[in-house]
């Protein structure tokens, strides 16, 4: 017997998790992905309830992770623009379907094309002191990789103007990073790795939606000034 401690990973160490957590990732985007889509293609109160869920799970979270008053009145406010955003989207009647499928679009693909980008190509760190495995290939990879997909994708909806699209897709996907950043920052202020585990593979419903709140809550904002409240999905998509 060796009175040299054994140095080998135990249960194939970091690769094997790293492994296994990816394929934890897949196997809930595929179940989340087509929910998703199937309760944006219906709309109305199934759209309402799905991101009613999805906020009272974001303030739910929020709480168990902050300490402080002031710090719980702000999760209610973040829950509710988690929930208002989309919804507000939806409700255009003639665009709100095409815009939340181009929002899901810019956002899963900033998020995709980042993770897998960032992976292959490393290289210097994003934010290191705010989330340590970030970089900024992952960062443009995401940015490239969002403007390709919506451009893609507002071709396959309609006649609309490729150039502006893309240039929507630029700032959306720099809007949900941030977002991203955010959520991060505010996790580490707390020391807390994740939001939960109620996402098997991506930690908590906010550690999903840190991007698709600030991406959408940015459109919402755009959209309004140049289309009304109403018609946030139609000053947006329309130029």
């Amino acid at each position: 017997m060796s009175l040299v401690p054994d140095s080998r990973p135990i249960d194939g160490g970091p690769a094997v998790a790293a492994r296994n957590n990816l394929i934890l990732r897949i196997a809930s985007a595929a179940v989340l992905a087509p929910l998703t889509l199937i309760v944006t293609y219906l709309g109305g109160w199934p759209f309402a309830v799905f991101w009613g869920v999805a906020a009272a799970a974001v303030l739910w979270e929020w709480t168990r992770m902050v300490r402080g008053a002031l710090w719980n009145i702000v999760g209610v406010g973040y829950a509710a623009l988690m929930f208002a955003a989309p919804v507000v989207l939806r409700t255009d009647a003639d665009f709100g379907y095409s815009m939340m499928l181009f929002l899901y679009a810019v956002v899963w693909s900033t998020d995709v094309f980042g993770y897998f980008g960032g992976r292959a190509i490393g290289g210097p760190k994003l934010m290191p002191l705010v989330s340590p495995k970030k970089t900024w290939s992952g960062a443009i990879a995401g940015i490239i990789g969002a403007i390709i997909v919506a451009v893609l994708v507002a071709r396959w909806l309609g006649q609309f103007n490729s150039i502006a699209i893309a240039l929507i897709a630029l700032v959306l996907s720099i809007v949900a990073q941030l977002g991203d950043l955010l959520e991060s920052w505010i996790k580490r202020h707390f020391g807390a790795k994740d939001a939960s585990h109620l996402i098997p593979g991506h930690g908590g419903v906010m550690d999903r939606l840190d991007g698709f709140w600030a991406a959408a809550l940015f459109a919402v904002i755009i959209g309004s000034l140049r289309g009304g409240f109403g018609g946030a999905a139609r000053g947006l998509l329309l130029w």
